[in-house]
């Protein structure tokens, strides 16, 4: 089975780093939505039950069907949205589902029509370039910064990485992870007493569709979603090399985000989209040298997902169990080799090295303005700086 012949030590590792990475970083502001809706424990159960088979199916399948890595994720500024929309506006849950399938039918008319597709081709690889690396960077960043309280930790998992990396590139990441883990294994902080084996049941809740709930809930929803996912999502697809007429199909893609939302909205699952930083550890040479083999880090990483959906809580707890130290210096650690290759791209072409540097730096500052992302300004302030400078202008 050509699955298992591709499939790998190292793949496997980039799809757990994967899982590890994107949900202890983002599980908390998810469960802050649900509860601003004022969720009961079966709600959230359920919530993580139909973001854990969606996001789970939506890279598994893909992945396995057209045998290139397919990262698919919840929308982590769409949970923040929501969470602090809801608590504002006293919205029920059954107005939550209502908005979650607004925005899914939202997403899957782009998709369908091409629209996002179209969008993004237009933009320079200068731009998508930076956009990419400017997102990655924060994460990048935080893999030192968690020195200051964990500094053992920090540079052995360095140490380890920079001596692997020499020694047999591929199985960097996954010796290192190996060194942290039993590091805090023996300082006693990895918490492995509150696992236990438990099912997530998924729970029907009607949805009820309002004006002020469409436009506090799902407008928001969707363009967050859009801009500050999808957006630097397809940028980490076309950095990694598999973009193109022969690489992903993006729209239809994005047409299954939006379907998949669509079914499992009522369960919980409020928006689904292309993963950017995930996607990034999965893609990249640290997964696998062959990227046509790439793709079963992204079939792991799905696998984990379903696994998640179907045993919430367990794997709520496993995942939890490691050291927010930990989880940062693996993921900065993951994504280096992203990282150099996105900045080189975006800054070797001289007459876009201005606008990509803009991009680059308003992307990694964190901005927000008018509750949209600053992956969304980044690429705005960088497409004008182009339009200023390039503008009758004669390339040579």
């Amino acid at each position: 089975m050509r699955v298992l012949d591709d499939l790998s030590l190292s793949t496997f590792t980039a799809g757990f780093v994967a899982v590890l990475v994107g949900f202890t970083s983002s599980i908390a502001i998810v469960f802050q939505a649900a509860l601003a809706f004022g969720a009961t424990p079966a709600q959230v159960s359920s919530w993580m039950w139909a973001l854990g088979l969606g996001m789970g199916l939506c890279s598994l399948l893909p992945s396995w069907y057209l045998r290139k890595p397919v990262m698919v994720a919840w929308s982590t500024p769409g949970a923040a949205v929501l969470a602090t929309a809801g608590i504002a506006g006293g919205y029920s849950m059954a107005d939550a589902v209502g908005a979650f399938i607004a925005c899914a039918a939202l997403i899957t008319l782009f998709g369908v029509t091409g629209w996002f597709e179209r969008i993004m081709n237009r933009i320079p690889m200068a731009i998508a370039s930076a956009l990419l690396a400017g997102v990655l960077a924060r994460f990048g960043m935080q893999a030192f910064t968690a020195a200051q309280t964990a500094l053992p930790l920090v540079l052995l998992m360095l140490g380890t990485y920079v001596v692997v990396k020499r020694l047999s590139p591929r199985y960097a990441v996954v010796m290192t992870l190996v060194a942290g883990v039993v590091l805090v294994s023996l300082q006693g902080q990895l918490s492995l007493s509150a696992i236990h084996l438990g099912f997530a049941l998924p729970v029907f809740t009607a949805p009820q569709f309002g004006w002020s709930a469409l436009v506090s809930l799902a407008l928001p929803l969707f363009v967050v979603t859009m801009a500050s996912q999808n957006l630097p999502g397809v940028a980490a697809i076309q950095a990694a090399g598999y973009g193109g007429p022969q690489g992903i199909p993006i729209s239809r893609v994005i047409t299954l985000t939006g379907v998949a939302t669509l079914v499992l909205a009522p369960f919980g699952a409020f928006a689904l989209n292309l993963s950017a930083i995930t996607a990034a550890i999965c893609m990249g040479r640290e997964a696998h040298e062959d990227p046509r083999k790439r793709y079963t880090a992204a079939m792991s990483c799905g696998a984990i997902y379903v696994g998640i959906g179907i045993f919430g809580a367990t794997f709520t707890a496993l995942l939890s169990a490691f050291p927010k130290e930990l989880v940062a210096a693996i993921a900065g650690l993951a994504l280096l080799g992203t990282i150099g290759n996105a900045l080189a791209v975006a800054l070797q072409h001289e007459p876009h090295r201005e606008a990509a540097a803009i991009t680059f730096l308003v992307t990694l500052s964190g901005v927000v303005i008018a509750g949209v992302g600053s992956a969304f300004w980044g690429v705005v302030a960088g497409a004008l700086a182009i339009a200023v400078q390039q503008y009758r202008r004669r390339t040579p």
